[in-house]
């Protein structure tokens, strides 16, 4: 089945569903302190210029030099300090809020925090980096509002960035990164409903059925099966926080039948008690 499809980027950031939310550090302070927090979502501190350090609790601090961007899980505890506060002046802290079923999976990218250097990154990252640079030299009118805005493209272009030069060996940016893979993922992510068998998938990534088995199972360290259900439970369980009942999310979903769902979720329950 070819699918008029979303790129891979798109059908990733529908997946994602993200907010982002910018906040700039208060004046006059040397340390930034992020405690650890249950709710799922990702840190991203950029330092548009200057050098600061970021402090982890189960290892040494690690040195950052501008221009780079930091990564970090929401339930790692962390901080930003420096030795002169005005090198705060060109830090930029974010929030992005992931809402979608891929949210946990690309959670799962980042166990261990990540430092991205922006030394030959794309330009479309290189300008937003600027504009945001700019806008914390010399603030103007509007900053708030611009700097919302920049965050959001600031994670777009990160993402790209991420997807071209993935840091993991395997998992979902890696998978994004191979084309053929992607081409799958991307059918997976647009029509989940879909009653999506190997060969299917195998098709949608122009590759045979046992090539592209093994390979998925080699980037993506898990079976298409395996992934497939994940992205459907995901959607079932957003679904019935919201309200939904059993029948409306199942067919959300693309699962058989209510009962089908039923047991899928009784099972997610079991495994995530132990």
């Amino acid at each position: 089945m070819q699918l008029n499809r979303l790129d891979r980027l798109s059908a990733l950031l529908e997946g994602l569903a993200p907010r982002v939310e910018v906040n700039l550090p208060p004046a006059g302070i040397a340390r930034l302190d992020f405690a650890a927090e249950p709710s799922p979502f990702l840190h991203i501190h950029l330092l548009a210029e200057g050098e600061i350090r970021l402090q982890l609790w189960s290892s040494a601090s690690i040195a950052l030099q501008a221009p780079c961007i930091v990564i970090c899980r929401s339930d790692i505890a962390h901080a930003l300090e420096t030795p002169a506060a005005e090198n705060f002046q060109r830090l930029m802290c974010a929030r992005a809020w992931l809402d979608g079923p891929v949210a946990p999976l690309l959670l799962n990218e980042f166990s261990t925090p990540q430092v991205v250097s922006i030394d030959g990154a794309e330009s479309s990252l290189r300008h937003v980096i600027d504009l945001i640079s700019s806008e914390l030299e010399a603030p103007r009118c509007g900053q708030p509002a611009l700097l919302d805005r920049a965050g959001d493209i600031l994670f777009i272009g990160l993402l790209r960035h991420l997807i071209a030069h993935p840091k993991t060996s395997g998992g979902l940016l890696s998978g994004l990164a191979d084309p053929r893979i992607a081409r799958a993922l991307v059918a997976i992510h647009a029509q989940p409903q879909f009653k999506w068998t190997l060969e299917s998938l195998a098709e949608e990534a122009g590759m045979s059925r046992t090539a592209f088995a093994n390979t998925f199972r080699e980037v993506m360290l898990a079976t298409p099966g395996k992934y497939l259900s994940a992205i459907r439970l995901a959607i079932a369980q957003r679904a019935v926080q919201s309200g939904k009942g059993l029948k409306a999310a199942a067919r959300d979903a693309g699962y058989t039948s209510p009962s089908a769902l039923s047991r899928a979720l009784s099972q997610a329950s079991a495994m995530a008690s132990h």
